[in-house]
């Protein structure tokens, strides 16, 4: 992977937040950790767009029994 030095002003209290609710062990930890659910953010809404949506006629039962089957 390859790796950029990049020098931006963040919020001290935001960070100090951020590294704390995250557990990180450091700034560059907290922002690695923010960057990458927001691209995991974007993908899952962009495959729930690309899916759309559709209708099921199942009832509750069908589908346990459909997903213990597996």
């Amino acid at each position: 992977m390859a790796m950029k030095k990049t020098t931006v002003l963040i919020d001290e209290e935001l960070l100090r937040n951020a590294i704390e609710i995250t557990g990180a062990k450091s700034k560059k930890e907290a922002i690695e950790r923010w960057l990458r659910s927001l691209v995991q953010q974007h993908n899952r809404e962009a495959l729930c767009k690309d899916l759309g949506t559709f209708d099921i006629d199942l009832t509750l039962n069908e589908l346990e029994r459909l997903r213990h089957a597996e």
